[in-house]
């Protein structure tokens, strides 16, 4: 990712911020003038919004700070760490948004539909615009996808809260705004789900998803030469960002064709997986996880490729 992109995505989670802030002063202010709990619970989904966002925000400045000795990466991972964050407090939020309406279907109370309306409307349009903003960074990136759950979660809420609103102008339905928030946090838990699963595989170093170990063997063996693939490791440094290291048993005629074999391989791994970050040590026997006898030049030993 280049630094003129980070500033880009950052320009647009700051104005996301920005726009996020007006939202929770509205919603909090109706929430409390209508005694609504659809759209308390909302605001209470719209303030971890705006927490997502400055969390995303402050993970894209730190990914872009340079790899050191420390940190031969760099600091992508901060952003999957953010994400984590983020699914986290989803969850919380929902489960506490449950919590709630239990008890107001416990004890009900009067609630002013015309202000729920308004304020549920102006939260709609505003998050609409949130969203639009972040959708372009949503897809590659783990961190931007987070916070980008959080809002999209809150637009599905506004329209649930808002169709509330309408039913309570005709009706003294008021289960209809407890009903509402569990739908709320329904949408929130999933959410929630989907960020942690993918976080927590990128972080226990899973393979990255759509991608299948057996196939990225087979195509390894079936290089002209090669004899056997250990010691195969695949995982994601961040989404998008696939990172590969093998051990590959090369025969005797082959070795003295490394260069070739390490050409054919990485265009191999780049054309069919997209894996452009390799390190490939050739072998002339099984190495035994590192006990055994490697025969190569010192110079092709281990030959990174990036």
């Amino acid at each position: 990712m280049t630094h003129t992109h980070e500033l880009q995505g950052g320009k647009q989670l700051k104005l996301s911020l920005a726009l996020t802030g007006i939202i929770l002063l509205a919603e909090v202010i109706g929430g409390w003038l209508s005694g609504s709990l659809a759209l308390l619970s909302d605001a209470a989904h719209v303030f971890l919004d705006m927490f997502a966002l400055a969390l995303s925000y402050a993970a894209l400045r730190i990914a872009a700070l340079p790899p050191d000795d420390r940190h031969t990466y760099g600091f992508q991972r901060a952003k999957v760490l953010a994400a984590l964050i983020n699914g986290a407090t989803l969850l919380a939020v929902a489960f506490e948004i449950f919590r709630e309406a239990w008890h107001r279907v416990q004890h009900p109370g009067p609630i002013e539909a015309g202000p729920m309306l308004v304020i549920a409307v102006i939260g709609l349009l505003v998050n609409i615009g949130v969203a639009l903003l972040l959708r372009g960074h949503a897809h590659d990136d783990l961190n931007t996808r987070s916070a980008f759950l959080h809002v999209l979660g809150d637009t599905l809420a506004s329209v649930g809260v808002i169709l509330a609103g309408v039913v309570l102008l005709f009706t003294d339905w008021t289960w209809i705004d407890p009903l509402v928030s569990v739908l709320i946090g329904l949408i929130v838990l999933l959410g929630a789900g989907r960020v942690l699963r993918e976080s927590l595989h990128i972080l226990v170093e899973g393979v990255p998803e759509g991608l299948v170990l057996d196939e990225v063997r087979r195509t390894l063996r079936d290089l002209p030469g090669v004899q056997d693939v250990h010691d195969l490791h695949v995982w994601s440094v961040t989404p998008g960002y696939p990172a590969l290291s093998a051990h590959l048993v090369l025969s005797d005629r082959a070795l003295s064709e490394t260069e070739a074999i390490m050409a054919q391989l990485k265009a191999r791994l780049e054309e069919q997986f997209h894996i452009h970050h390799t390190t490939i040590q050739f072998e002339c026997h099984n190495c035994g996880q590192g006990a055994g006898l490697t025969c190569i030049a010192p110079d092709l030993h281990e030959q990174p490729a990036h």
